[in-house]
Order: C-alpha cells, then sequence, then structure tokens
C-alpha cells in the first residue's frame, strides 16, 4: 500500500475528518474491503468502480450485500435501491474529488446520494486516480462535463451529452441523468466515512 501520489488529497481529506486509505490497485482495495466489513448488511450505489472491483460478490462471502444491479427474484430496483440505502455498510464512488478535499456527486433518483449522506454505520467512497482534480470548481466541472457524459453513454440515454459525449447541455431531456448534486464540504458528522484511494482509473 503506498500513498506517496496521493499525499496532498489524503491530508486534506483528513484534516476534514475522513480516514483515508490508498491503495495500488483495484484488486488490493478489494481485498482490503473484504477483510474490515465482516457480517454486515452492505449497500452498493449505482458504481462502475464497484464493478469493476467486483465487490458484490467478494462482499457477499461474509455480508447480506444488496445492489440494484443484481437483482433477487422477486424484487424491483426500486425496493432494492431503498434497502441498500438503509444497510449499515454503504458503498459509492464519487462523480469528482479535489485535491483540497471536497467530494462531488450527481444523481438521478438521489437513492445513492441518500445512502451517502445518512442512515448506515459508516460509507466507504471510491475513487480512482483520474476523478482528482485541483479544486472543487474543477472537481464539479469534471463531474458535470466528464463523469456524467460518459454514464449516460454508458447508460444509453438519448440526451445531448451522451450522444456528443463531451460536455453538459443543462438539458431538460427525460432521460437526463444529472438531477441532483451534492457536494461534501467536510465529512458529515452523522457516521464514519473512509475513502479509498486507488492508483488506477476507476469508473468515470
Amino acid at each position: 500500500m503506498s500513498c506517496e501520489v496521493f499525499t496532498t488529497v489524503k491530508s486534506n481529506l483528513e484534516k476534514k475528518g475522513y480516514a483515508v486509505s490508498c491503495f495500488d490497485t483495484k484488486e488490493a482495495a478489494a481485498e482490503y474491503l473484504k477483510q474490515s466489513i465482516n457480517g454486515k448488511t452492505v449497500g452498493i450505489g449505482g458504481s462502475t468502480s464497484a464493478q469493476q472491483m467486483d465487490l458484490f460478490h467478494i462482499l457477499s462471502q461474509n455480508n447480506t450485500v444488496y445492489s440494484h444491479a443484481y437483482l433477487p427474484e422477486g424484487k424491483t430496483v426500486a425496493e432494492i435501491r431503498g434497502i441498500a440505502s438503509k444497510s449499515q455498510i454503504y458503498i459509492s464512488s464519487v462523480n469528482g474529488i479535489a485535491e483540497t478535499g471536497e467530494l462531488v456527486n450527481i444523481d438521478h433518483t438521489g437513492n445513492r446520494l441518500a445512502g451517502t449522506l445518512y442512515g448506515p454505520e459508516k460509507v466507504y467512497f471510491i475513487i480512482g486516480n483520474q476523478k482528482i482534480t485541483k479544486n472543487l470548481d474543477e472537481a464539479v466541472h469534471y463531474a458535470r462535463n466528464v463523469a456524467s457524459p460518459k454514464n449516460a453513454q454508458r447508460l444509453n440515454r438519448k440526451t445531448p451529452c451522451a450522444v456528443k459525449g463531451d460536455k453538459c447541455y443543462d438539458c431538460n431531456s427525460s432521460q437526463r441523468i444529472c438531477r441532483a448534486l451534492c457536494i461534501f464540504l467536510e465529512k458529515p458528522a452523522g457516521c464514519e466515512y473512509e475513502v479509498i484511494l486507488v492508483d488506477e482509473e476507476l469508473g468515470y
């Protein structure tokens, strides 16, 4: 485990109250989470990073895991999103992070924001190296103009950003996915938070 590449952002996150762990690979990060979470209910928000790490299957070995990407028979997406956001542990990525320590997330239904803001005993944020920007303005710009268009393309949405893949058009499309934006200025007081920094590109 090495934090040298993350020295500045790690220091600033810790000043804001977060625990921070750094890993060279997604496999090492996944193993750390497997060892850290045991016998819990775990909710995973819509996260390409978590899918790339295979966290649903890895954590299901020792926990009860809820993710709307893996629907149990007889359950709807909405039901699993609700259960996941009320789990003991909640895992999410972010859409942008500033070296100064602010975290930015954009959501469509709000379930991922809800799960990270209040309710769980502990929240883990998984962040790949490409999402780190110099400051909050750049983090918001990255979340809106890089991450969101790529996610819209992944979900095959019929929006201007998905068609062109170049920026946010602040559209009024019924298929728009960026409907709520949350900025974590400091660690919320309601529960424990740990930021998992991975020195690889993860998600968007």
